[in-house]
């Protein structure tokens, strides 16, 4: 289980099982309370919105298979609560965390001001080179628009992330945020190999190897920011 949760390599065992799944990634997806944290993993894992969906007790998680660069690849998401009572559970769950989805609401100022201290969190207890995708959600609510797409772009370039605004309603830019963040483990995941191979990863720190990138935007149909520098991807 713990090879899984480290995105390690792993065998199918079960002789009946049609396809072999390559790789299993651990993403948890994080945010305040409400910001639609559970509504963005459900249209991603089953494509459906519920609207009388409650708050998360604890820690959940669902998965899908997806196909990354020619590879089965397993992606076993998990929803934390966002409330302040469930912080300390859940912050065990970050440890073998590969990617991390940060949600916050474009209609509440408030969940935004938060994300430093997410990101916060997230560098404390995850691996240091976790990638994270900074997520402004219930994009369909432009009449009630609080956080302007500036002010999260800015945000995510200073901290080394990438960008998306979504909507869990209607499905816009779920899928590819997903996907971009998947595509960008499936990178790290082999320049470690790689590194590993040639004898350079003991010793190196990984967030220094990665210092210096530029996040990318994910654009919805209303948003027109330049498309910012890629993180440099892996061709194995």
């Amino acid at each position: 289980m713990n090879g899984e949760m480290n995105g390690v390599e792993v065998e199918n065992q079960q002789e009946n099982v049609p396809e072999k799944i390559d790789y299993v990634y651990k993403v948890v997806v994080i945010g305040d309370s409400a910001v639609g944290k559970t509504q963005i993993l459900s249209r991603f894992t089953k494509n459906e919105f519920c609207f009388d969906s409650k708050s998360t007790i604890g820690v959940e998680f669902q998965t899908r298979t997806v196909t990354i660069k020619n590879k089965l690849v397993k992606a076993q998401i998990w929803d934390t609560a966002g409330q302040e009572r469930y912080r300390a559970v859940t912050s065990a769950y970050y440890r073998g965390a590969l990617g991390a989805m940060l949600v916050y609401d474009i209609t509440k100022r408030q969940t935004f001001d938060h994300v430093a201290r997410w990101v916060e969190e997230l560098r404390a207890h995850a691996d240091n080179s976790i990638v994270i995708m900074l997520i402004g959600n219930k994009a369909d609510l432009v009449d009630h628009r609080a956080v302007p797409t500036e002010d999260a772009v800015e945000f995510a370039e200073d901290q080394g992330l990438f960008f998306a605004e979504t909507s869990a309603l209607s499905g816009d830019n779920v899928d590819k945020a997903f996907f971009k963040l998947l595509e960008e483990i499936y990178g790290v995941m082999c320049r470690k190999s790689l590194e590993c191979g040639s004898g350079k990863l003991n010793g190196v720190d990984q967030a220094a190897a990665l210092k210096g990138s530029k996040i990318e935007v994910i654009a919805g149909p209303d948003l027109e920011i330049s498309e910012m520098k890629k993180l440099s991807t892996c061709s194995c």
